[in-house]
């Protein structure tokens, strides 16, 4: 398997975050989406410092679909520029990992 990684991104509502979870499992570009709702984002846009209240996906997926989960990604969401970052997966259960692999597309196959 190329390697494991979360993919991380934040959404202005829930059902926007369930919207993006439900396809990209759905497209088979990950294996597993975790939607974590009330949490507050403090960030610089256009100048001004804004706080606001997000919900952060939280993306399993592996390292050669994250080009195809980004343009996804990117289509779905309502932001301007969505946070879309990877950090890898550095150790995991041979299980889990072979879970992972399993869920996902493996050639291509994803619309």
């Amino acid at each position: 398997m190329d390697g494991a990684i979360v993919v991380l991104s934040t959404t202005a509502s829930k059902d926007e975050a369930k919207r993006i979870a439900l396809a990209l499992v759905e497209g088979r570009l990950a294996a597993c989406v975790q939607v974590v709702r009330g949490i507050e984002s403090v960030y610089r846009w256009k100048g001004k410092v804004c706080v606001e209240s997000e919900c952060l996906l939280v993306i399993k997926t592996r390292e050669s679909l994250f080009e195809r989960l980004a343009e996804r990604l990117r289509s779905l969401h309502s932001y301007d520029v969505p946070e879309i970052v990877s950090l890898p997966v550095l150790k995991g259960t041979r299980d889990y990992l072979n879970w992972l692999e399993e869920s996902v597309d493996s050639g291509g196959t994803v619309p």
